[in-house]
């Protein structure tokens, strides 16, 4: 080729030791100087190109084209590829692609056999590269999707918030999500959301409107082979009827991906694209890896869901469902569980009439959560309301009440932990001039009457129940005239401790009901709310909490 003299002194010794491979093409396209670098890169000799065609290192796919813009370079001048980097497939010299980044630039001054010189560098760890730090951002991505969906309080809300943080999170402009309907064994779909100042309206109304059996694209054939599938180009695929409706919304690519637990298919999610995009075998791996991880978290969100369903009944079967009404006697109460993993609480009140006109109330404490703890509670109200009614024997008062309970704790103890129960029992005798209580304490906080001249406890502390025969209930009588209210409560109030450790105790309590009279469902409010107060921001766990008042209106 013409070169000046001194680049034909210096260019060949300079190309020869480059580790990337140079090509020098003339006019008409053909090899006029390659270096030895491209042995190593393309398995070619290189004094068996030189003279040949530039089309000789091409796919075969690629060489029509190259041919037009060769010329038309070589006519004006210009070309596209010119002065840039671009990553294109090379081939080898055994048959085999290789994926080369593709650097070109005009030879300054260029005479009739030296037009354009071509620097070839192997792309493969280029590739390998961007393909490791896609995965890795899926694979984070993922994380955070997963990280995001153990903030919800169950498995719907979970569900409800996959779409969104999957679009978001892994740069999709659009989201389906499917389910198994067991009864017709076909999916339906459950939503559909897509990027702020995105929509994708068709999408949405097509994918409402049908039902998917297995094999039907896209989510079907994820249903029926259980692992992601893609549509890199939604536009070539006339036939897909309900994935029109996503060309319309101008969705080009779309892979839907399986959320399974085990063998249980619990959804298909969709995600679409407005541009087409590649989706690599790693990609899609890390999509299926996704879909088990997801599964498992709802899967386990769903057991839990169904775990407090059957718990919420549980303690609702511990609780009256109302109190009653009581003439010259205004009631309120309020529970609320623990924040433990216990579940069910041990806490419970009662409010029943007696045969001669009185009125039993109880209140008690289970020792511990959970279904033992449970089963215990269902003990000591029952038997309490037994003793109480009016088949009993005798017309029971609080000590035979709590003594009748503690026989039937020690009778149903068959070993294991002690499961003692504290418990205050009152007996109402409502009168024209106010009521008068009878008052019996089995190891529980004493009541608190709220009256004009501050509050202060009534009865006397005796045994829990559960732990001895021989048990003694002392027993006070109260009046409680018009004016005045009564707090029931458990520990729950009273050992409620702030961030720092201090407790609400008996003192936060009186503070409450000294502020003035008020009537039983303010006064009720009144505590829990100032023990929510307490709670707030705490580190400390909340133990389960009931509240009872009884006012005598003025």
């Amino acid at each position: 080729m013409a070169l000046d003299h001194d680049a034909a002194v210096i260019a060949p010794s300079l190309l020869s030791a480059l580790p990337d491979a140079v090509v020098v093409a003339d006019r008409q396209g053909r090899i006029a100087y390659v270096n030895p670098a491209i042995r190593t890169l393309l398995g070619h000799e290189p004094a068996d190109l030189v003279g040949g065609p530039l089309t000789v290192l091409m796919p075969e796919r690629l060489r029509r084209g190259h041919g037009e813009g060769f010329a038309r370079y070589a006519a004006t001048g210009h070309g596209k590829l010119v002065g840039a980097t671009t990553q294109l497939p090379a081939l080898h010299a055994a048959g085999h692609e290789v994926a080369i980044d593709l650097t070109l630039s005009r030879l300054p001054q260029a005479a009739d056999d030296g037009l354009v010189v071509a620097v070839l560098r192997d792309a493969s760890t280029t590739i390998l590269l961007e393909r490791q730090f896609e995965v890795s951002r899926y694979l984070a991505a993922t994380l955070r999707v997963t990280a995001a969906l153990t903030e919800a309080p169950d498995a719907d809300v979970a569900f409800r918030d996959l779409l969104p943080t999957l679009c978001t999170e892994l740069d999709w402009d659009a989201a389906t999500l499917w389910e198994p309907d067991g009864a017709s064994r076909r999916l339906h779909h459950v939503g559909t959301w897509t990027t702020p100042g995105s929509a994708a309206p068709a999408l949405h109304a097509a994918s409402h409107a049908h039902r998917i059996g297995r094999g039907e694209p896209l989510p079907g054939l994820v249903w029926s082979r259980r692992e992601p599938v893609v549509i890199e180009d939604l536009w070539a695929e006339p036939r897909l009827t309900r994935l029109s409706a996503a060309r319309t919304d101008g969705l080009r690519t779309g892979v839907a991906f399986p959320v399974v637990r085990g063998d249980e298919l619990l959804g298909v999610c969709e995600l679409f694209s407005h541009e087409q995009r590649p989706v690599p075998d790693e990609l899609l791996d890390v999509l299926a890896h996704a879909g088990r991880q997801i599964g498992q978290f709802l899967g386990r969100l769903r057991a839990e869901s169904e775990v407090r369903k059957l718990a919420d009944t549980l303690q609702r079967s511990l609780l009256p469902s109302h109190l009653p009404a009581i003439r010259g006697v205004e009631l309120a109460a309020r529970y609320r569980p623990g924040g433990g993993g216990g579940l069910v609480g041990g806490d419970t009140y009662d409010v029943m009439p007696l045969p001669d006109g009185r009125w039993m109330v109880l209140i008690a404490d289970v020792c511990g959560t959970g279904a033992e703890a449970a089963a215990v509670t269902a003990l000591t109200r029952h038997t309490a309301r037994a003793a109480a009614s009016p088949a009993a024997e005798t017309t029971a008062g609080p000590a035979d009440v709590l003594r009748a309970v503690n026989a039937a704790l020690l009778r149903a103890h068959t070993g294991g932990p002690l499961r003692f129960v504290t418990a205050v029992c009152l007996v109402l005798s409502p009168g024209p001039g106010g009521v008068c209580a009878t008052v019996g304490v089995a190891g529980h906080p004493l009541p608190v009457l709220a009256c004009p001249d501050g509050p202060r406890e009534i009865g006397v502390p005796g045994r829990p129940l559960g732990i001895s025969p021989d048990l003694d209930v002392p027993v006070v009588q109260v009046e409680l005239p018009p004016g005045t209210t009564m707090v029931l409560y458990t520990d729950g109030v009273t050992e409620a401790r702030d961030d720092t450790g201090a407790q609400f105790g008996e003192d936060g309590l009186h503070r409450v009901l000294a502020t003035g009279c008020r009537d039983a469902e303010a006064t009720v409010e009144a505590v829990t709310a100032a023990v929510e107060d307490q709670l707030r921001s705490s580190r400390y766990e909340a133990d389960d909490l009931a509240v009872l008042a009884l006012s005598v209106p003025a």
